[in-house]
């Protein structure tokens, strides 16, 4: 029961606070990976049909060329909507997390919290963080997108607050929340499974004979976590992209079984060439 208290000593706003900071640091080392990661998806939509010379192979191979062709200043392209994003949704998707899994296992719960309610925690926090962050995930992915233009083809927006603006004023403004759906699906499924596989990690090291609760556990604790929710997440990471970045889906469905049909076109004809 003491440990129980012990847990609600930090105040949500210090959660959130700590939370934000450590993913605006963590958005602003990977950011080069995701922006790679964005072109990848989109490309993969955009050549499904055809068996032209793909522009991008590979995560290092993408993140060269677009430092090569672009600049290296292009890899932090969506950076400050990065930031935004990360302040909303990472602060409320861990600030609320202790809270939300405290509600639902209730205030006279004793001993270890179920693996069942953990997940729902995740999910609940996840899904409350993005809905509200939706905006700036748009504007970012969109961000990213934007490869280098011809010469005298003006950029759709100079730049984030540009980006939100111009979205509201040319799309209205329900289309700041475009890929809600798989938005909600993503950042829910992956944030239950990275905060309960966690939790769980965690929870089961520490009953090992020689573990404490110290920095080497929650770097074990840390690695496993984000495997899990790496493999759970990729295939609503996709669709999320592809919907935010191409308007040519009717909804989160309709993108995911064009998404798979093309894939697996693309499979048979490397497996039966012409």
């Amino acid at each position: 029961m003491g440990d129980h208290g012990s847990k609600t000593e930090i105040s949500f706003a210090g959660r959130f606070a700590s939370s934000a900071i450590a993913a605006c640091f963590a958005e602003i080392c990977t950011i080069p990976l995701d922006t790679a990661k964005v072109r990848l998806q989109l490309q993969k939509q955009a050549s499904a049909d055809a068996r032209a010379k793909l522009k991008y192979r590979g995560m290092l191979g993408t993140v060269a060329t677009i430092a090569r062709e672009e600049g290296a200043a292009a890899l932090w392209k969506g950076i400050v909507p990065g930031l935004h994003r990360q302040c909303v949704f990472g602060g409320l998707r861990i600030g609320l997390y202790e809270p939300v899994k405290n509600f639902y296992v209730g205030e006279n719960h004793v001993g270890d919290v179920p693996l069942s309610k953990k997940i729902l925690a995740g999910l609940t926090t996840g899904a409350i963080g993005i809905t509200i962050a939706n905006p700036t995930d748009l504007v970012k992915v969109r961000l990213q997108a934007e490869g280098k233009l011809p010469p005298g083809v003006p950029k759709r927006y100079s730049g984030a607050l540009n980006a939100y603006s111009t979205i509201f004023r040319q799309e209205g403004l329900g289309a700041l929340w475009t890929g809600l759906g798989p938005n909600i699906a993503r950042n829910a499924i992956i944030n239950a499974a990275e905060l309960a596989s966690y939790d769980q990690v965690k929870q089961t090291i520490l009953k090992i004979p020689g573990f404490s609760d110290n920095v080497f556990t929650h770097l074990l604790s840390g690695l496993g976590a984000g495997f899990v929710a790496v493999c759970i997440g990729s295939p609503v990471d996709v669709v999320k992209s592809r919907m935010m970045g191409d308007s040519a889906y009717k909804s989160t469905l309709d993108c995911f079984v064009k998404t798979m049909k093309n894939e697996v076109k693309k499979l048979f004809a490397k497996e039966v060439p012409l």
